[in-house]
């Protein structure tokens, strides 16, 4: 099982991708987030991730450089589908209220044809069953700790409490108790406890070095610094910690200068990716 960071900026970076991820294993993949527009297409291509083998997404919150690129992935699927060049069902995770504004701007912004083969999850229960209804995309709407089977594995969905637009993490166990955390583009919340705890994994946002707060302004924004990130990930006795979410004024140097201030703050496994870089998760 492997990590591919897709994207590792925040919204308005130029030098690189937002953030969005792969999680893979046996050919299969799990896509979180979209980043903010048609380049996750060449993102996927570059890693060498099959789109066709994407049967399961999540969508963490509605901000435009994590959903408008999910749009652009809705769109190819549902093209191949239509040609009967892929079949299937796609499952999209997000809470309710952004599965209806996917819903929405799908049905906007495609063709009517493409546009057919998306469904709310309660229609697509009660047409599952007929004739050529075999391939779509559903959209499941998902509450705070619900759980759900994605690679064959449970993963319990959880509300981040965010102070900007409804956001939801993730938690994945690997093996046994083991799991991989994702707290979403946010500073780690006390009501994350449960799930961030003792990860062997945590996926947390990190805007800028703490040294540099007084330039990027991240907790104007609802965001950390790597000594903030650093700090929690210390406190919840997490094994490996990865960065991302961050600006990209630096990146030829940003690897090793996070790296230099995190040291101080986090005993553990420190990653610092860039895009398309791969993590071996187990």
């Amino acid at each position: 099982m492997k990590l591919t960071m897709l994207g590792t900026g925040n919204a308005m970076v130029t030098r690189c991708y937002n953030t969005c991820f792969v999680i893979s294993e046996d050919g299969r993949h799990f896509l979180v987030d979209g980043g903010g527009g048609n380049l996750l297409l060449r993102q996927l291509e570059d890693a060498a991730v099959d789109w066709r083998n994407i049967r399961d997404i999540f969508v963490t919150h509605r901000h435009m450089d994590h959903v408008l690129g999910i749009l652009w992935l809705l769109r190819r699927l549902c093209q191949s589908m239509a040609a009967g060049d892929c079949g299937g069902t796609v499952r999209l995770y997000a809470h309710e209220e952004l599965t209806g504004m996917i819903r929405d701007m799908a049905h906007m912004l495609l063709q009517k044809k493409q546009a057919a083969y998306i469904r709310d999850s309660g229609d697509w229960e009660g047409a599952a069953a007929g004739p050529g209804e075999e391939k779509g995309i559903v959209l499941i709407p998902v509450s705070d700790q619900e759980e759900r089977r994605i690679l064959d594995r449970r993963v319990v969905f959880f509300d981040i409490h965010s102070g900007k637009a409804k956001q939801f993490g993730f938690t994945m166990y690997l093996q046994g108790e083991e799991k991989l955390t994702c707290c979403g583009d946010e500073p780690y919340h006390e009501s994350e406890r449960a799930f961030a705890e003792g990860s062997r994994w945590l996926l947390h946002e990190a805007f800028c070095l703490h040294s540099q707060a007084e330039r990027f302004h991240p907790y104007e924004k609802h965001h950390s610094t790597v000594k903030d990130a650093c700090q929690a990930a210390e406190r919840l006795r997490v094994k490996n910690l990865v960065l991302y979410h961050t600006e990209d004024t630096c990146l030829a140097e940003r690897k090793a200068l996070y790296t230099e201030e995190a040291a101080g703050y986090f005993s553990g496994n420190l990653y610092v990716p860039d895009d398309l870089e791969e993590i071996e998760l187990l």
